[in-house]
C-alpha cells in the first residue's frame, strides 16, 4: 500500500482505520488464523472465532478498566439501534422493580446536547412505556450544571458523551463546568445511567465508568467498520424481559435483550464477523502502543493543534467556530469558513492536498474535522499547515 494510493480521511464515520490493520485484515479475508477459511466465511461457532471474541472482550476490559460488575457484549444495529434497545431493557428493569407504577410515572431523563441525543429522546417518546423528561438541553455547548433537572427515581438517564454532528463533548475533567454533573444524580443507588460513547469510545478514559448502567458505542469511529456495536452493561440490567412483559412491559425482541446477549456470549445469532475481526486487530495494535493513556495524550495534542489554528482563523475573520469554548469535542471539530464561496474553496484546496471528507454533516453544513484514533499527529499537522496557509491567503 503506497502513500500515493491513500488520502487522509477526516470523515466522521465510517472513519479512517490504520493502514497496518487494513493490510492484516486483507490477509484474514483469505485465511483467518491459519484455518484456510476467510474471516467472512468462517463459522461464528468455530473455536477460532469464539476465542477471538473472548480476546476482543478482554482487550476492551483491560484497556478501559471495566470492572467485573459489568458485562461486555457485542451486537448489531449501531448506536441508533441502541436508542430503542436501551428504552426496552431499562423499562423492563424498572417494571420488575416497580410493578405498580403507571407508564406516566415511569420517567426517562434525557440530556439533549445535539443531533444524536435529540434523536435518542425522540425514539424514547416513540417507543412508549414511559414518559420522557428533558433533564437539560443546550445548543452548541454543554448545559450549565445549574440547568440540570433530574427526576428523583428515573428508569434511565441518558446522555451522549460526544455529539458527532455538532462537535460538542462533555469534559472528563470533573472540575470543568462542561463535565457531566454526577453530583446532581440520585445518590446511594444503582444509577440507571446510560451513555452513548459511539464517537469517542477508546479515545480516552471513561470518567466514572463503574457508575454507569450501560455504555454503548458503534464501532465505526475509533475501532472498526460499521456493523459492530459494543455494550458495557452492569449486571443488574441483565433482566428477565419476559417476566417484565407479563407485568405489562413492552416485549423486547430477543436479539435486543441484554440478558440474551450475555447468556449466549454475544453469539445468540450470527454476529458481524468481519467487523469483529477488524476491531480485534485495532485493539491489539492499541495495546501495543500503550492503550488508552497513549491515545488520550495523542488525541489531546491533535485537538489542541486544530483548535489553536481555528482560533487564529477566527481572530483574522476567516473561520468561525460552532461550539462554545470549553465544550468542544476532541473527536469532531466543527467550524464555518466565512465569505461567499469560501467553504467550497477550502474543501477543494484540502482535497487537492490529499485530505478528504471534511465537509460538515448535511444537517448543519460547514466543516467537520474528525480526529479519530487512526488519524496521526503528522496527518493532523498537514491539515493545520493547510489551515494556516488558507488563513494567510484569505484574511480580509
Amino acid at each position: 500500500m503506497t502513500e500515493s494510493t491513500r488520502v487522509v480521511n477526516f470523515g466522521a464515520g465510517p472513519s479512517a482505520l490504520p493502514d497496518s490493520v487494513l493490510e492484516e485484515a486483507a490477509k484474514g479475508l483469505v485465511n483467518f488464523q491459519g484455518t484456510g477459511i476467510g474471516i467472512a466465511e468462517i463459522s461464528h461457532r468455530s473455536k477460532e472465532f469464539t476465542a477471538f471474541v473472548k480476546n476482543l472482550e478482554s482487550l476492551i476490559r483491560s484497556q478501559l478498566d471495566v470492572p467485573e460488575t459489568h458485562k461486555i457484549l457485542f451486537t448489531q444495529g449501531g448506536g441508533t439501534g441502541q436508542f430503542s434497545a436501551i428504552v426496552l431493557n431499562m423499562l423492563a428493569r424498572h417494571r420488575l422493580l416497580h410493578p405498580n407504577l403507571t407508564d406516566d410515572e415511569r420517567i426517562m431523563d434525557y440530556v439533549v446536547t445535539g443531533s444524536w441525543s435529540k434523536k435518542a429522546a425522540a425514539e424514547a417518546r416513540r417507543m412508549g412505556g414511559g414518559k420522557v423528561n428533558i433533564a437539560a438541553e443546550s445548543s452548541h455547548s454543554i448545559p450549565s450544571h445549574e440547568s440540570f433537572k433530574f427526576s428523583p427515581a428515573p428508569a434511565l438517564v441518558y446522555y451522549c458523551e460526544n455529539e458527532t454532528v455538532d462537535g460538542v463533548q462533555f469534559s472528563h475533567d470533573a472540575s470543568s463546568p462542561a463535565s457531566f454533573p454526577f453530583h446532581l444524580l440520585p445518590q446511594d443507588t444503582l444509577l440507571p445511567l446510560v451513555a452513548d460513547y459511539s464517537s469517542s469510545f477508546m479515545s480516552r478514559k471513561i470518567h466514572r465508568l463503574a457508575d454507569h448502567a450501560v455504555i454503548f458505542a458503534g464501532a465505526q469511529k475509533n475501532i472498526g467498520p460499521a456493523g459492530l456495536t459494543i455494550l458495557i452493561v452492569r449486571q443488574d440490567c441483565l433482566v428477565d424481559v419476559d417476566a417484565a412483559a407479563k407485568l405489562g412491559a413492552v416485549p423486547v425482541p430477543i436479539t435486543m435483550s441484554f440478558q440474551t446477549l450475555a447468556d449466549s456470549g454475544s453469539l445468540y445469532n450470527t454476529p458481524s464477523t468481519l467487523p469483529v475481526y477488524i476491531a480485534g486487530l485495532v485493539l491489539e495494535r492499541s495495546q501495543r502502543l500503550g492503550g488508552i493513556p497513549y491515545f488520550e495524550e495523542v488525541n489531546k495534542k491533535k485537538a489542541d493543534q486544530v483548535y489553536s489554528v481555528l482560533k487564529e482563523g477566527e481572530a483574522k475573520g476567516v473561520f468561525r467556530g460552532k461550539v462554545k469554548e470549553g465544550s468542544g469535542s476532541w473527536m469532531n471539530i466543527t467550524f464555518d469558513v466565512l465569505g461567499d464561496g469560501s467553504e467550497a474553496k477550502f474543501l477543494a484546496g484540502a482535497e487537492s492536498r490529499g485530505m478528504k471528507a471534511l465537509k460538515g454533516h448535511r444537517s448543519v453544513g460547514g466543516i467537520r474535522v474528525s480526529l479519530y484514533n487512526a488519524i496521526t499527529e503528522d496527518q493532523t499537522g498537514r491539515l493545520v499547515a493547510y489551515m494556516q496557509e488558507f488563513i494567510t491567503e484569505n484574511a480580509p
